[in-house]
């Protein structure tokens, strides 16, 4: 099967009210995950080894909303799904594999079974969930966190960022990262990958496709020991990509990444790895995150960027369809937008209706709502 070729690879917010819309607490910074929890047990299924369901063709036109995996194996699933019932939401992105490095279900990838990652399971019953989904002619799509993984990272050090001083490097929030230098790392989430369109999935949708957006100072300790040839970091993201496409669609799925938004707009990597032109003439769909509370102040010229969605996501798509109209070949633009509040203003239903207006507006009509915890207004 697909899996087994896979498996046998080598493996070389500002407040909290009561309420919709809120992100992080007081004092977080913008994450886009919750914080990690401890594993917590589970009656768990066996490894995926039942016959996979048919591929499921994407919708013309995608609407997403984000669920995390505790939404995804909690009872709230079900209210998603009567949202996407009487809404236009057509389809889910789920998480398989999340910042913490743990998956949502049971898994037969060596690496995984081998380092503990599907020891906290969050979705026990992930095959009837699909299922329901299929019922209700919802899109699934999978995402898979490549780079930020603090469970790989301990449990494979020789795969993971070094710090000068000794042992892991951290990130600010005390995160440790693989190594975006080392193929191990991709090869990885290319048989997650291949496990997810096997348990029913039909999309690959891949984040932390990219080096730590980390400040200059302590990026000076962080240390790429799997760096080869002085490889920059945009070709090592480059080059992983093509990689990793390549595994995937021999699947039959559309390959996708989220990508900071501002690779739109920006002539550099950012510090990060990521290029536009890189990105899409690799991807079948790129996801830019244009959320306006990730803008700092003056970006287009916007004093106040969190204030003005429309605006914001308006002049980001601009930027993308511009830069992506003379590739070839091109991926689609599916941007990720902001349904969470992360600093004044609160966010309500309008501004997140003027965020698909201003994708419509540049011809745009697929997108995902982004709410870390997975918390949708009808409106």
């Amino acid at each position: 099967s697909t899996l087994a070729v896979f498996a046998s690879l080598p493996l070389a917010a500002q407040r909290r009210d009561r309420g919709w819309g809120d992100e992080l607490g007081p004092s977080q910074p913008a994450t886009r995950t919750e914080r990690p929890r401890p594993p917590r047990p589970h009656a768990q299924l066996d490894p995926i080894d039942w016959p996979a369901p048919p591929v499921t063709p994407p919708p013309a036109v995608v609407r997403a909303i984000y669920l995390n995996a505790w939404t995804f194996g909690s009872r709230r699933f079900y209210d998603l799904v009567r949202l996407a019932d009487t809404t236009e939401i057509n389809a889910f992105v789920v998480d398989v594999k999340d910042d913490t490095g743990y998956l949502t279900y049971r898994s037969s990838v060596p690496t995984a079974v081998n380092i503990g990652a599907d020891k906290a399971i969050r979705a026990p019953d992930a095959r009837h969930r699909l299922a329901v989904l299929r019922a209700h002619n919802i899109y699934p799509i999978a995402r898979i966190v490549v780079a930020k993984d603090p469970l790989l990272a301990r449990e494979r050090p020789a795969w993971s960022v070094q710090d000068a001083g000794g042992g892991l490097w951290h990130d600010r929030l005390h995160f440790a990262w693989v190594d975006a230098y080392n193929d191990s790392v991709w090869v990885y989430a290319a048989q997650l990958g291949a496990e997810a369109v096997h348990a029913g999935f039909g999309e690959l949708q891949f984040d932390y496709v990219r080096f730590p957006d980390e400040p200059r100072a302590r990026m000076a300790t962080a240390r790429f020991t799997s760096r080869r040839n002085n490889e920059s970091t945009r070709h090592a993201v480059a080059r992983h990509l093509r990689m990793l496409r390549d595994l995937v669609h021999p699947l039959g799925v559309p390959f996708t990444i989220d990508v900071f938004g501002m690779t739109a707009t920006a002539d550099g990597d950012i510090g990060i790895g990521q290029v536009w032109e890189d990105l899409a003439t690799t991807a079948d769909v790129v996801l830019p995150m244009v959320y306006p509370s990730h803008y700092y102040g003056g970006f287009y010229n916007i004093e106040h960027p969190n204030s003005e969605p429309y605006a914001v996501v308006h002049r980001a798509l601009e930027d993308a369809e511009r830069r992506s109209a003379p590739l070839t070949p091109r991926a689609q633009i599916r941007p990720f937008l902001q349904a969470f509040t992360l600093g004044p203003p609160r966010y309500t239903p309008a501004d997140i209706r003027d965020q698909i207006r201003a994708a419509a507006d540049v011809g745009i009509q697929s997108w995902v709502l982004w709410n870390p915890r997975g918390v949708y207004d009808p409106e």
